[in-house]
């Protein structure tokens, strides 16, 4: 098959020069074009001019291909097709149908593949499965090429072993799991917005396996994936185990679509204008399926502490019942999960400052209002406790953080103490104390007062006479 293989009549090397002869003049005669693959010496059939075969890839129209109808001209490098058509073998008839699965499956699997082995090997399984003996079409030499079945055991006696190898685990690997394939995928709930958790992705094969070494394509709205972006391709685990996918929410409504390329039922085979050249596979043909999973998403919880303190020297107070309640001041907080926070009363919950004059709730629904209402006083602190308008102080509770509230209280006023029983306590005390006299005692000092000075005058007199 390295040579294009156009033997008709009695002289393929008279028919070939012709050929040439009547080609335009000054036009190149396009030739074939090896990819990937393993040459081998010619299996013997009548007028068969080649010394080779070549197991491998050709490249036509610039995509690796793969032939099928053993021992027809290999197709030029810009070989022409008029239409296409399902899997037939060399002789015209249908190929069964898991054949067909396991020859899509190894087309989408190696289709690319850049190595020889792997390329001889597809190539080798290619001819085995199409070109097979019949009753009408043997491996005698005495056929023709248009009806010389193809010679599996001589062609992989020549082979390299690591192709034998190849040749050996794609056997098995199409047989395990050609497709068609079915795919699945669950999501955990429930999921945190910017927090990251593990959605499952499976590729099925027949028998419900997995299938190992799969590409998934993954698109996710809401969310963004291991790449950091919202599209990726990741393959399924070589051990053909479920796919984790590490998925980071970014709104309260998370979705992944996963499509799948499952191989084709049947290969789709292109069909060239000339009739002694060999049909083309490329991929095979493949099937997109999908699965999508979405799973409500919620901010991360918070918490919210409050803090008792003495108005006067902010010591901790211990003791004190503090109501949690909503932004209303009447309906519980609510719990992460959206149901309210209650005591066992059934009313909203009310926590009790312990002796560092704190007291917590975690697990809180974010964003959230919420309001601490003192409805219980520490001991020693009641006297202006009112009520009817008890303290109380609101703030919101953000996700993942603690929202930090504090309240004081003023302490009672410290009463006089008297014994019980004992007789009433004695005041002393060295302060001046006047009493306003009355009336008529005026008067009868500020008589005092007039006599006093006459007196002293009259003696002041005398004294100076006598002197």
């Amino acid at each position: 098959m390295a040579l294009r293989k156009v033997i008709a009549g009695a002289s393929g090397t008279l028919l070939l020069a012709g050929l040439i002869g009547i080609a335009s003049p000054g036009t190149a005669a396009a030739a074939p074009q090896h990819a990937h693959g393993e040459s081998v010496p010619a299996q013997p059939y009548l007028h068969n001019p080649d010394s080779l075969d070549w197991l491998g890839s050709y490249v036509v129209n610039g995509q690796q291909s793969w032939c099928i109808d053993f021992a027809l001209k290999a197709p030029d490098a810009n070989e022409q097709f008029t239409t296409s058509q399902n899997l037939m073998t060399k002789f015209g008839a249908p190929v069964d149908a898991t054949t067909a699965a396991e020859i899509s499956f190894l087309l989408l699997r190696n289709g690319n593949t850049q190595s020889n082995d792997i390329a001889a090997a597809l190539s080798f399984l290619l001819h085995s499965w199409t070109a097979a003996p019949d009753a009408n079409h043997t491996t005698a030499p005495s056929n023709d090429f248009h009806n010389i079945a193809f010679d599996a055991p001589a062609h992989l006696a020549e082979l390299p072993a690591s192709t034998k190898a190849a040749i050996t685990a794609m056997q098995a690997d199409a047989a395990a799991n050609h497709g068609p394939w079915t795919t699945a995928m669950s999501a955990p709930s429930p999921l945190l917005i910017g927090a990251a958790t593990n959605w499952t992705i499976t590729v099925l094969n027949t028998a419900g396996k997995g299938v190992p070494g799969i590409p998934v394509t993954i698109a996710a709205t809401g969310a963004t994936l291991p790449n950091g972006t919202a599209t990726q391709v990741i393959n399924t685990p070589a051990d053909g185990s479920a796919l984790t996918v590490g998925v980071v929410p970014t709104g309260p409504n998370p979705k992944l679509v996963a499509t799948v390329s499952s191989p084709a039922a049947i290969p789709v085979v292109h069909v060239p204008t000339d009739p002694n050249s060999q049909k083309v596979v490329t991929t095979g043909g493949v099937t997109p399926i999908t699965s999508t999973s979405t799973s409500p998403a919620q901010t991360p919880p918070g918490n919210a502490t409050i803090t008792k303190t003495d108005s006067k020297n902010a010591t901790p107070l211990a003791g004190a019942s503090i109501e949690l309640t909503g932004a209303d001041k009447t309906s519980p907080a609510l719990q992460q999960d959206g149901t309210p926070l209650k005591g066992s009363d059934g009313k909203p919950l009310v926590l009790v400052t312990g002796q560092n004059g704190t007291a917590s709730v975690t697990g809180l629904k974010t964003p959230q209002a919420v309001c601490m209402i003192e409805v219980t006083p520490p001991p020693g602190f009641d006297q202006s406790f009112n009520a009817s308008a008890p303290p109380t102080v609101c703030g919101t509770v953000n996700p993942g953080l603690t929202l930090q509230l504090a309240l004081t209280d003023v302490a009672n006023k410290i009463p006089i103490h008297v014994n019980a029983g004992g007789p009433p306590p004695t005041i002393t005390t060295e302060a001046l104390v006047t009493s306003r006299p009355a009336p008529g005692a005026l008067v009868g000092f500020g008589g005092l007062l007039v006599i006093g000075a006459a007196a002293g005058l009259l003696f002041a007199r005398r004294a100076r006479r006598r002197g």
